[in-house]
């Protein structure tokens, strides 16, 4: 099973990411995320960071997981290597999502496309697809 695919958008990046699991779904997603600008196989997992996020539903929650990591990278410069663990749980009310990353300076690497400036509602989706769940994003570069 592919991890995700760009698909032809004007003006910014759309992708779609898949996994056996929500949270390797969302996984993928955020690799996809940080590939538009790095290549992440090249990217070391010398840094650990913990992030957190909280949705009304799945795709709030997934917007606000990939503005997490906009955040790394624009206060700490961080480039995304890996998803080492992610958990994702509903409370009666919201979702909640807990996930340690490793990656490392984004000084060290060559970026190989524009910075990823937000990621946005236009056009998301997550859903599952039989045995597999997709999600859906277009970020602003």
């Amino acid at each position: 099973m592919k991890k995700y695919e760009y698909l032809p958008h004007t003006a910014d990046v759309k992708f779609r990411a898949y996994g056996k699991t929500l949270e390797e779904a969302f996984a993928n997603a955020a690799i996809a995320m940080f590939n538009v600008m790095v290549d992440t196989t090249k990217v070391e997992g010398k840094v650990t960071k913990k992030i957190t996020a909280e949705g009304m539903d799945l795709p709030s929650l997934l917007q606000n997981f990939l503005e997490q990591f906009i955040i790394l990278l624009d206060t700490d410069n961080f480039f995304l290597s890996k998803i080492k663990k992610i958990e994702i749980k509903k409370s009666s009310s919201k979702y909640f999502l807990n996930a340690v990353a490793a990656g490392d300076e984004a000084k060290n690497y060559e970026t190989i496309g524009p910075q990823v400036k937000a990621c946005t509602y236009n056009s998301m989706f997550v859903k599952q697809e039989g045995k597999q769940w997709v999600v859906q994003v277009v970020v602003d570069i």
